[in-house]
Parts: C-alpha cells; structure tokens; sequence
C-alpha cells in the first residue's frame, strides 16, 4: 500500500510527478538523463551525496526500507529536497556526472570558493522548472521506496543487453571496487538483491568468482527487478527504453518518452543522445570485441536465461 501524498515544495515549485531513471550498472541511463536534464522545465540531478547515501543503504540492506516503513519514504524525501535545491551553495555539491550532463565545464580541481558556491554555474533557472528528476545510480533497488515517497513519480527503466553492461563495468573501477574483500555483506544479507546473489551455490562461489561472474549477477538481479515492478507498477507510472533502440532510433524514443512525460523532449537534447566519441553504434554489441570467450560463457551461463527472455540472442545459439 503507498504512502498518502505528501506535498514537497522546492525553490517555490511544488513537486509534481518527479521522474526517475533506473537500470541496472551501464545500462545506458546516462544518454537519456542527458535529453531530459537539457529538456525546458526539467531540473535532473544525479550523484548527490545526500541521495547516493540514503539509497545505497537501502539496496545494501533492504530490511532498512522495509522496516521503517513510511519513515524510508521521509529519509529520502529530504534527501531529495535538499538534491534539488538550485542555489550556489548547493550546486558547488553537484557532482561531476551532473555538471557534464547539463553541458557545464568541470569544477577547477582545489577551488577555494568552491564549498561556497562562489564562482559556481547553477545549471537551471529555478523560475523556470517545472518538473524534477533523477538518475543517480543504482535507484532500481529504492524503486519501492521512490514510490511510496512520490506516489505519482513516473518511472523511466533502461533495458540493455548484459553482455554489453557488463563490458562496461569490467571497465568501471567504481563498479569493480564494491566486489572488493571486505565491501560485500553476503553474511548479513542474503538473498542479496544488489550483488544478485539468491542461492546458496552463488553464495559460496563468490569470494573466488571472476569479476565477470560478479558482474553478471548484479546486471541479472537488477533485471529481475525491473521484470517485477513491470507486474507490479501501473502502465501509465513505468516507461521501459530498449537502450539499442535509444542509439539507432532516438527520435522514435524521444517521442515515445515526450508523450509518456507529457512534456517535449527537445530536439537539440535528442542530438546528443549518444556521445560523438562513441563508435557509430554507441556501443551496441562491442561486448564481442571486448569480452573473451571466457567471459562471454560465463555470463551467459548466469544470466542466459534474462538475455534470451529480453530477446537477446546467446553466443551458443549463434
């Protein structure tokens, strides 16, 4: 049962259906966040410090969110409050990720009058906003709690094939450290949505599982949740985007996601969907480059069955 509405006013603009983008790790939210943080009267953030803290102790123990019931949905209400504040304070927090998503140059290293906000861009007007969004990492696993925070927050998932995110991730060094001894909680929490770790056998394979491996299962437990909030969330609050679709027919995406918004996604934005430096397929299928065969095996062997289900075909099958 959701939470009954809870009005959050921020800059003066009262906070109306929010959208947030999920997936799981490279799975291609990054370009869509870029379209709408660059849309008119949207104000997306991502990588906030106070967010990234409430959310990432919800997907490492979910028995937090679960347990304090409403309490989890105010936690990250006022994370969110403060996320979206557009001052020059608050924006000299914003991250990296952020500033290059809006267009903005990178923050001089060693600034003085960085923590206060001297010299610092806000990347939108707040007279102008009129919608909030955010796509900060790994929200796929606070989804229950998004929505008992913003009951009528729009959900905007990014599907792409594993083979592919994982490629990505063996590249992330921020991706491989959680896999670090001594980061994971297999012992306290099991089963283990954020390292997708559900059966006793993947439990005690873990300490010596190749990174692809771990990969794998994280990319496979997050599409298991995207396939349950599929069931479980109403037609008009979740939005699915096939990241293959977003790099080959991004007009058809963005007027697909225009409408489900209800909001235009603006052409300009649309243009840089995929980054110029990216090969010309955005990076669709280069897991046959950059895997091995070993690698491809194993997560195949993990996460087969998801690939085959979202319409993937399998290496074997070839």
């Amino acid at each position: 049962m959701r939470s009954t509405p809870h009005i959050l006013v921020v800059n003066g603009t009262k906070v109306r259906r929010p959208v947030f983008i999920l997936g799981a790790p490279h799975s291609g939210a990054e370009p869509l966040a870029r379209a709408i943080k660059r849309s008119r009267g949207f104000h997306l953030t991502t990588g906030r410090h106070g967010v990234l803290r409430v959310t990432y102790a919800f997907a490492r123990q979910p028995s937090i969110a679960t347990e304090r019931g409403t309490g989890a949905a105010r936690v990250l209400r006022d994370a969110y409050a403060e996320a979206w504040l557009v001052s020059a304070r608050s924006c000299a927090q914003c991250s990296p990720e952020c500033r290059e998503l809006a267009g903005l140059p990178p923050r001089a290293p060693g600034d003085p009058g960085a923590a206060a906000g001297h010299g610092t861009e806000p990347c939108a007007d707040p007279g102008g906003i009129a919608r909030f969004a955010d796509a900060s990492p790994d929200l796929i696993y606070s989804a229950d709690v998004l929505l008992d925070a913003f009951p009528d927050a729009q959900l905007v998932q990014v599907i792409r094939d594993g083979r592919d995110a994982v490629a990505d991730m063996l590249d992330d060094e921020r991706c491989l450290a959680w896999f670090k001894p001594g980061l994971d909680n297999l012992d306290t929490v099991f089963p283990n949505p954020f390292f997708g770790v559900e059966d006793h056998t993947e439990r005690s394979r873990w300490p010596r599982a190749a990174p692809a491996v771990k990969c794998a299962l994280r990319w496979r437990g997050a599409v298991r949740l995207s396939a349950r909030l599929r069931r479980q969330v109403p037609e008009e609050q979740l939005f699915t985007v096939r990241y293959e679709d977003l790099v080959r027919k991004p007009r058809r995406v963005g007027d697909d996601l225009s409408r489900y918004l209800d909001a235009p996604i603006s052409r300009a934005a649309l243009s840089g969907l995929v980054r110029p430096a990216e090969n010309d397929d955005g990076g669709v299928g280069s897991w046959r480059e950059r895997l091995t065969a070993r690698q491809v095996a194993q997560v195949e062997k993990v996460a087969g069955t998801e690939l085959r289900r979202l319409g993937y075909r399998l290496a074997s099958d070839l």
